[in-house]
């Protein structure tokens, strides 16, 4: 590793450390701010009675907990096949880095069938309309709060993969996370072997 780069990688893991140190994944009021796993299931039943590019956009945000302005900045070229995945521009990051993300070849193929733009771009939408999107399909799904948003899918994926033991780091590196402080977040909210040590007493 270059020298020159060390500085630049300690000051973003103690930026993230002081962020991470706060946050959390319920808000003041105690509410998730994630998607559970029935949720997630509702939600992407919902997209599927949407227009082809909005009901790929949903999956994509639903399996593999990009960020919105990353899935709408996703061209052709960064979709692979074999295997299939998806390659996404991290955004939050001082330098620029890509990161791949495995994904159904389903999606893979729902995305390629879609209309061809000159450009590449997958999406010609503004973020907000992307965000209307989302929400809209949360509400119509009976998701209400918090969780009802594009993070919230983000903060649901973290939580479903972790919750089927998918290994920190990977989480970490799917949802391009600058710090693994920000992924341990994520084993507080699931709990699962504490709830086992729990069940032990009923």
């Amino acid at each position: 590793m270059p020298a020159t780069l060390l500085p630049i990688l300690l000051q973003e893991e103690r930026v993230a450390f002081a962020r991470n140190s706060q946050w959390q994944v319920f808000d003041a009021t105690g509410q998730r701010k994630y998607l559970n796993a029935y949720e997630r299931r509702r939600f992407l039943t919902t997209a599927d009675s949407l227009p082809a590019d909005r009901r790929a956009l949903c999956y994509v945000l639903a399996y593999t907990g990009c960020r919105i302005s990353e899935a709408l900045a996703l061209i052709r070229e960064q979709i692979e096949t074999d295997p299939p995945m998806l390659r996404f521009r991290t955004l939050k990051r001082r330098r620029l880095m890509f990161r791949t993300v495995p994904v159904p070849l389903e999606l893979v193929t729902r995305l390629l069938a879609l209309p061809k733009a000159a450009d590449g771009l997958i999406w010609h939408m503004h973020r907000a309309t992307a965000w209307r999107c989302v929400k809209g399909v949360a509400v119509t799904s009976g998701i209400y709060g918090p969780m009802a948003c594009c993070k919230g899918l983000r903060h649901g994926f973290g939580i479903h993969a972790i919750a089927n033991n998918v290994p920190g780091n990977l989480v970490q590196r799917w949802l391009g996370h600058a710090s693994s402080a920000t992924t341990s977040i994520y084993l507080d909210a699931v709990g699962v072997e504490e709830r086992q040590f729990a069940e032990r007493m009923w």
